[in-house]
């Protein structure tokens, strides 16, 4: 059976909570409100994604049980109306099982709507919450829609673990209460491409590109202990299959040279195409939107370069030379040049966008620049084809430092899960025979970026590697497990 939980904000913490960032290019465009133009947007998803699964409902022979409306509305607003008119979007599209809401136990009364069910979402002091729960729900099945039995992380922080016998106790108590339960996660994964989100509650917080989550199945769906306990609560109430999943093999380990590198300063024309703005553009101004771009232009003063705000991470070079690194997190706006006279060349890395919170929707970039108090507005701006890099040509320099593309070939007897330890190397991106890992970085924690079965083949595979930063050993190592950082513990 399923339960189809189609947003359209999911959260998850996911880019932008999954809504797609050309939504926001219009700043009339209210989000997760009732405003015509969202709406209008979100009508047309949910007609097209419903119109797949009405079919397969359960009163017509089909699996779905539950359909959704919205997610952990309460954390964010209490519009009723909206709530009400993503309900009745969800009957024109030809629902017609049991709807559902989902809250954190503090914020159901805000995020759900009369009529239809509400669940909660929680992790902990089952009993409570299931109390708190029925209160707002006198009567009806109780559910706890997400039962967090894990956590994510944030590049910098460490990793999160939650207490096997913790986790366990409090399905036991759920299930002991005649609960219904989703675990979330059950199994772990991954953020593949640059699809993180981050945080912000004061501080930006870029999540990592491993969601493993410390669920039951890891991130290569692996058992873990916490999946042998939860089986065993679970078997109290219900029967459980006869056999267990068999313990995770060490995966193939070996070490390759990282060669051929392309330096992006080099010849950027071979990483996109230049165009002239007579302003600043954001990233979401573009088209397609990028993750990565250059932005370039002449000074003629001296000074101190000073941006409004910078989202999220901006390399500054002057005449080819790199000056300094600017970080959101770290509220860094301003660097001072080193001449009067110059060109002027910033990388921009989109790290993430905010899935949750007030700052769902947010355009990335530059925000406002300007050179001793004086704006700079015309600015020749070149998004970088992320497609095109697993395909760029080697160079002569043998220079590791970034911005750079390094490439390998390595040899598999037959295709298996693979983890590629990026410990000596500083920050970027990855690709296997061209599908896009995600990032990496030595701030950690996160080490191995994990290389699902599927992409590798028996044979020759080729690695790509774009260093942002400086990578101190340009070799490729493969490694058994995973490692994914340090722990509180």
């Amino acid at each position: 059976y399923a339960i189809v939980r189609p947003g359209p904000y999911i959260c998850a913490e996911w880019d932008n909570g999954g809504l797609p960032a050309w939504l926001f290019r219009d700043p009339e465009v209210g989000v997760r409100q009732y405003e015509p133009k969202y709406l209008a947007a979100v009508r047309s998803y949910l007609d097209k994604v419903l119109g797949v699964v009405a079919p397969h409902q359960v009163d017509r022979g089909g699996p779905v049980l539950l359909v959704q409306v919205e997610n952990e509305y309460g954390a964010f607003g209490d519009d009723k109306r909206y709530l009400a008119e993503l309900a009745k979007y969800t009957r024109d599209a030809g629902i017609t099982v049991p709807l559902t809401t989902v809250d954190q136990p503090g914020m159901i009364e805000a995020g759900s709507l009369e009529g239809l069910h509400r669940t909660a979402s929680f992790g902990s002091r089952s009993t409570e919450r299931l109390a708190t729960l029925r209160a707002h729900q006198p009567t009806g099945p109780l559910m706890c829609a997400e039962f967090w039995n894990g956590w994510f992380d944030h590049w910098g922080a460490h990793h999160h673990t939650t207490s096997v016998e913790e986790s366990a106790a409090d399905l036991d108590a759920l299930l002991a209460a005649g609960a219904s339960v989703n675990l979330y996660m059950f199994h772990g994964g991954t953020n593949f491409g640059l699809t993180n989100g981050a945080n912000d509650k004061g501080v930006y917080q870029p999540l990592v590109t491993s969601y493993d989550y410390d669920a039951p199945l890891d991130e290569a769906g692996d058992p873990t202990p916490k999946y042998h306990a939860f089986r065993e609560v679970i078997a109290r109430y219900h029967k459980v299959p006869d056999s267990v999943p068999p313990p995770p093999r060490p995966a193939p380990t070996l070490t390759v040279p990282l060669r051929d590198p392309v330096r992006l300063l080099d010849a950027p024309h071979r990483w996109g195409t230049w165009r002239t703005h007579d302003h600043l553009p954001t990233l979401d101004s573009l088209t397609p939107i990028p993750r990565l771009a250059l932005f370039r232009t002449r000074v003629d003063r001296p000074g101190v370069l000073v941006f409004d705000e910078v989202r999220d991470r901006a390399t500054v070079f002057f005449d080819g030379h790199q000056v300094g690194t600017l970080l959101r997190e770290h509220h860094d706006r301003a660097i001072p040049l080193p001449r009067p006279n110059g060109e002027l060349l910033v990388l921009v890395e989109d790290l993430g966008r905010v899935d949750y919170g007030p700052r769902i929707g947010e355009p990335k970039g530059l925000i406002g620049a300007s050179l001793s108090g004086v704006e700079l507005s015309t600015w020749d701006v070149m998004p970088i084809d992320l497609d095109l890099v697993p395909n760029l040509l080697p160079a002569q320099d043998a220079s590791t430092v970034g911005p750079v593309a390094l490439r390998a070939e390595f040899d598999l007897d037959s295709p298996a899960d693979l983890f590629l330890d990026t410990a000596g190397w500083g920050k970027g991106m990855a690709w296997v025979n061209g599908f896009a890992l995600g990032r990496y970085w030595r701030r950690g924690p996160q080490r191995t970026l994990y290389v699902p079965r599927p992409v590798v083949q028996a044979g020759r595979n080729s690695l790509v590697v774009l260093e942002l930063d400086v990578m101190l050993d340009p070799e490729a190592r493969f490694v058994p497990r995973p490692l994914l950082g340090h722990t509180e513990a």
